[in-house]
């Protein structure tokens, strides 16, 4: 990795990198209970469950394969060998956005560098062999399982990288339009954060659109372009609305999975600071995420002309009502949570900061059950 930004830090011991890691696996291994309480509160429908749930498990396995690739950091010495994880310590707590995009490229180079390594059996074979012949520690081998391990990983597949396509699942049809559900997802740049996209449509076009030969690659090409953060939700149906007569945008959704913040990790300054400063919370409760959900409805709909004797029907969305700040927010609506284990909930309830008072909460309970805050 390049020099890191002033916001960016990086790890460079492997027990850091492990306690990182470590910590990740425990909120990931969180987020599907997350998303159910979601669910339950008609923030989120079925559907959207299952293809939310696909990102988040994709999520867990890339942050798993990362752990793999820094396993050694700051014990394997040499050329080429001392890179170190590479995190934003400002905004999100995450990977950087370009540690994605490198296990991107290794990923379409995985197969060929497992065909020059040893096999695992033989490298532990070899370490066997060091640690009772020259009672050594293997420190060489031990990075270079570790490297093999995380291109296995890649191998298998079921990451979530920097772009992940979009995906279609049919939900109904009726008067004779399908209803899709679109989703797709990307670990925006600008921010640092997974970030999953939630498209309903209908479509009065004659052929299923993934069948469709002509219209699915041009969707999926316009879906993938617009993901950027920067873009209002209003920006993004009104474009597809205009660039596709016979799809339909009737809800979308954009969910931001993070920030993560940390005590130990990152540099967080007002509330959350202070109540994960004053909780002083044990080994593996030192943490809070936030996720933010943005929808955007449609409620009607208009007659467009198009061509001579031509027209096409336009949706009408619904903005945020409260204060004028729909045409802010290019929403209808925008809710965020925050995640916490035990006592920093506490904490956070005793203190009741005034910028969390529109902000659902949920604690970590006995056995990491996901509760929402009464």
């Amino acid at each position: 990795m390049a020099d890191p930004a002033p916001d960016h830090a990086e790890l460079y011991d492997d027990l850091a990198a492990r306690r990182y890691f470590a910590k990740f696996e425990r909120i990931t291994a969180h987020m599907p209970g997350i998303a159910a309480e979601l669910e339950r509160d008609g923030a989120l429908t079925r559907p959207e469950i299952r293809m939310l749930g696909g990102y988040l498990e994709a999520l867990a396995r890339s942050f798993r394969a990362l752990s793999l690739k820094y396993l050694m950091t700051g014990r394997a010495e040499g050329p080429g060998l001392r890179a170190r994880l590479a995190f934003d310590r400002h905004e999100s707590g995450f990977p950087v956005a370009a540690e994605l995009l490198v296990m991107a490229t290794d990923a379409a180079q995985a197969l060929r560098h497992l065909e020059g390594m040893p096999s695992e059996a033989e490298l532990k074979d070899r370490m066997i062999r060091q640690i009772v012949g020259e009672r050594t520690i293997p420190t060489a081998l031990q990075y270079a399982l570790s490297q093999r391990l995380y291109h296995q990983m890649l191998v298998q597949g079921g990451l979530f990288l920097a772009r992940n396509d979009v995906q279609a699942q049919w939900l109904s049809e009726e008067n004779g339009r399908r209803r899709w559900l679109l989703a797709w997802a990307v670990y925006d740049s600008l921010v640092n954060l997974p970030v999953v996209y939630l498209l309903e449509c209908t479509d009065s076009g004659r052929t299923p659109l993934p069948k469709d030969e002509r219209r699915w690659p041009a969707v999926q090409a316009h879906l993938m372009a617009q993901s950027l953060n920067g873009l209002k939700l209003l920006t993004i149906a009104q474009g597809f609305d205009t660039d596709f007569d016979d799809l339909h945008p009737k809800r979308l959704k954009r969910l931001h999975l993070g920030p993560m913040y940390s005590g130990a990790f990152t540099l967080q300054s007002g509330p959350i600071g202070e109540v994960l400063a004053e909780a002083r919370p044990p080994e593996g409760q030192d943490w809070a995420l936030v996720w933010t959900l943005k929808r955007l409805e449609a409620t009607g709909v208009r007659s467009e002309k198009t061509g001579w004797f031509s027209r096409a029907e336009r949706q009408l969305f619904a903005l945020d009502p409260f204060m004028g700040r729909g045409a802010e927010t290019g929403a209808t609506a925008t809710q965020r949570y925050v995640i916490l284990p035990e006592r920093p909930y506490q904490v956070l309830s005793d203190r009741d900061p005034p910028g969390f008072r529109n902000v659902i909460r949920f604690v970590v309970g006995d056995g990491g059950r996901v509760l929402r805050a009464v």
